[in-house]
């Protein structure tokens, strides 16, 4: 009788444990990246810690001066590869010093003179990203873009298709200006 007793305890048991586990037991949870869209994207907080993709680029032709930072993801991309989903990329658009005369200050380095903080922009990659651009002749793969005022939170009023209008022919680079550029003075 006591054996009975002691056997059917220790069943009892092994059930209530069985019972535990299964039901503390996790479904393997699956990510799903979220699908974002043109103006979406939100500036990331901590993108000056990021590589510089390139530093002090010189647009005479549109009185600017531009920072562009690239996140560890696109970094670790090998020259003549495609930037992988998860790159993205901002630009700081300075405005360029100017002369009361309204000619462009250069400074004692030849380069133009950096000035006020003008616009941030950002363009992210992710799988199927761009799939939803309209007018479809001006995606660009699967980046997105979003731009935004200096204070990085305020959207700025600018048209993305713009953006989009100039990175078109760049299929090769993956829809990236100055991607030689980038990779020759990686490797230097």
């Amino acid at each position: 009788m006591k054996r009975l007793r002691h056997a059917t305890t220790i069943m009892l048991a092994a059930m209530l444990a069985t019972t535990l586990l299964i039901g503390c037991a996790q479904t393997p949870r699956t990510f799903q990246t979220p699908q974002y869209q043109d103006g979406e994207l939100s500036v990331p907080e901590d993108y000056r810690n990021w590589p510089k993709f390139l530093s002090e680029v010189q647009r005479t032709d549109a009185k600017q001066v531009r920072e562009i930072y690239i996140n560890p993801i696109g970094h670790a991309t090998k020259i003549g590869e495609a930037f992988p989903n998860g790159t993205l990329a901002v630009m700081e658009i300075y405005k360029a010093q100017e002369a009361s005369d309204g000619t462009l200050l250069i400074g004692a380095d030849g380069k133009l003179v950096k000035g006020d903080l003008l616009k941030v922009a950002i363009m992210g990659k992710g799988a199927g990203w761009g799939e939803s651009v309209v007018p479809a002749e001006l995606r660009n793969g699967d980046w997105v873009y979003a731009m935004y005022l200096a204070d990085g939170k305020t959207k700025a009023p600018d048209d993305l298709n713009t953006c989009r209008a100039c990175h078109l022919p760049l299929t090769s680079t993956d829809y990236v200006f100055r991607y030689d550029e980038y990779f020759q003075k990686r490797t230097n």
